[in-house]
């Protein structure tokens, strides 16, 4: 089925741009040697500072599709426990040996092994939009997590712009019209995922379903990443960062 073939070929994704282990040392080697004030970095930042309120020292985190171990190592840093989990674990492996993370596991977001209310949190920092089935991976995350989940993804630009969301309508019966003017319509990453774009009315309707407390959304934009900015200087005399 799709959904298998899907996490077959996530889960060699990695190893197939980092084959061994030189080349998952190489690359952790050039992300420590570019430092923290890079662009790459700025923008890293901008999703990790929506964590900081529900940071504390008592509470566990499980992070799901974190490849590199890098939500878990923010996490940690910041004096919380975090386990980082992916479906392939050979780049975790390397990330522990290098200091980086304290643990990680191989997980199926859509299917994990944990019990009930195992951690306080779940984050899924852009790994939703590339799950097959993403439904079943956020009934699993709120299954386990006793405190609350936390998603940061695209938003579908159907949802916020109404001016989409009118030639939609006008060119529902048109389809071949509205997939020339709305090119991206449906978005496929290389690794061959549909990209999942949410919605807060999708996120507020699971939540009622299931009875949960509340829901809550924070808008950011850090659409500027190019393969430049991985070690483009973030600092005022870069103009290039300015105009960003």
């Amino acid at each position: 089925m799709f959904h298998q073939e899907s996490y077959a070929r996530h889960s060699e994704w990695y190893n197939l741009h980092f084959p061994g282990r030189v080349e998952k040392l190489n690359y952790y080697k050039q992300k420590k040697d570019a430092g923290r004030s890079t662009v790459a970095s700025w923008l890293q930042q901008l999703f990790f500072d929506c964590l900081d309120p529900l940071l504390s020292r008592e509470d566990s985190w499980l992070t799901v599709g974190d490849a590199y171990g890098f939500d878990a190592e923010y996490i940690i840093a910041k004096g919380s426990k975090a386990l980082a989990t992916d479906l392939s674990t050979d780049f975790l492996a390397v990330a522990k040996q290098q200091g980086i993370i304290q643990d990680f596991a191989a997980e199926n977001a859509e299917r994990l092994s944990f019990a009930g209310n195992q951690f306080d949190y779940v984050l899924s920092k852009e790994s939703y939009h590339h799950f097959p089935r993403p439904y079943a991976a956020m009934y699993e995350m709120v299954r386990v997590a006793r405190k609350g989940v936390v998603i940061i993804e695209p938003q579908d630009p159907v949802s916020k712009m109404p001016s989409l969301l009118f030639l939609t309508n006008m060119l529902a019966s048109r389809t071949s019209l509205l997939n020339r003017a709305w090119k991206n319509r449906f978005s496929y990453e290389p690794v061959g995922n549909f990209v999942y774009k949410v919605s807060e009315r999708e996120f507020e309707k699971f939540a009622a379903g299931l009875g949960l407390a509340m829901v809550a959304f924070k808008h950011i934009n850090p659409n500027f990443y190019s393969a430049g900015t991985e070690n483009m200087p973030a600092e005022d005399g870069n103009l290039r960062f300015l105009w960003i």
